[in-house]
């Protein structure tokens, strides 16, 4: 009788483990990742004296032809009328990506931004175990599809004027005021060179004392955010994480997919090296691979960011 009493127990919780994860799935699959949220953001960083920024900070889209309702809500976002848009990367999804990248983003065509790889701005997704993205840092696949990266760029500098800074610096005009820019190709590839940096930052020129400076990266390596730090950044702007994509609520990301500290791998934090403390936004995205559609805990987004002076 106990036996019987037991493995009755049993069957009942593991029937129980079992509900509770399809549950799960058909939110994650189903709902979470069409739950598309626009965050807010504020932080003191900025030189006295300079004029507050408002960015539109988008990132990690993976877009595919098909993702209408992804590709209409980012284009919707253009009503913010931010003064910068930063865009971190892995736009693309699919081979024929680019034309919901045209849809999602044509209608931004006018107003400053500037944009840095990711490698699945370069490399289409490739069909793999998705429970390997919780063993570490995602590896190389061994033949990835090749992306019609010279159009998705053309179409982002000459059609929307934005401003590539991959492995560069740039002097822009945002809202009537000089903002200095720099920023590095996907550390996740290892495609970053910190090197060239310092000379291209100083081609730039004599920078007056409240212009503010920002760093753009894909992939939020400690490398790159302590670079980015003793280079003089004010702000630094990232995404690749995804927020852990699927997280556990009350806790967060149980991955980051790179080196930072998971409490930083979602939304605005403080990055400090050297004896300096920035502001470090690292977005969760809007999208996912095509071959790993979920989210749980983690709502795909993008970030109105506000930079004041400090006082």
């Amino acid at each position: 009788m106990t036996s019987s009493r037991t493995t009755r127990s049993a069957l009942i919780a593991l029937g129980a483990v079992g509900a509770a994860g399809v549950a799960a799935a058909t939110w994650g699959i189903g709902i979470e990742r069409y739950l598309f949220t626009l965050r807010h953001a504020t932080a003191r960083s900025l030189p006295a004296g300079s004029r507050s920024i408002r960015i539109l900070h988008v990132s990690d889209a993976h877009m595919a032809p098909w993702q209408h309702r992804k590709q209409a809500w980012l284009a919707s976002l253009a009503g913010l009328r931010p003064d910068l848009i930063v865009n971190t990367g892995d736009n693309l999804g699919h081979v024929d990506g680019l034309e919901g990248v045209r849809r999602a983003f044509a209608p931004f065509a006018g107003t400053p931004g500037v944009f840095v790889h990711g490698s699945n701005d370069v490399h289409g997704p490739a069909p793999r175990n998705p429970f390997r993205y919780f063993l570490g840092p995602s590896k190389r696949h061994p033949s990835p599809p090749s992306l019609d990266t010279k159009a998705m760029d053309g179409f982002f500098t000459d059609d929307l004027g934005w401003t590539k800074l991959n492995n560069a610096a740039a002097t822009l005009s945002v809202a009537g005021s000089r903002v200095d820019v720099f920023g590095v190709n996907d550390a996740h590839r290892d495609w970053d060179d910190l090197e060239v940096l310092p000379a291209r930052i100083d081609a730039l020129g004599a920078r007056p004392a409240d212009v503010p400076v920002l760093g753009v990266t894909h992939a939020p390596y400690q490398r790159v955010l302590n670079a980015f730090t003793d280079l003089g950044a004010d702000a630094i702007l990232g995404g690749h994480t995804h927020g852990g994509q699927v997280c556990i609520p009350g806790f967060g990301a149980i991955v980051a997919n790179c080196d930072i500290p998971l409490k930083q791998a979602k939304g605005l934090s403080v990055w400090s090296h050297a004896g300096r403390s920035i502001p470090l936004n690292v977005s969760a995205g809007c999208g996912h691979s095509i071959y790993a559609p979920i989210r749980i805990a983690c709502r795909p987004e993008a970030t109105l960011l506000t930079l004041l002076p400090r006082a």
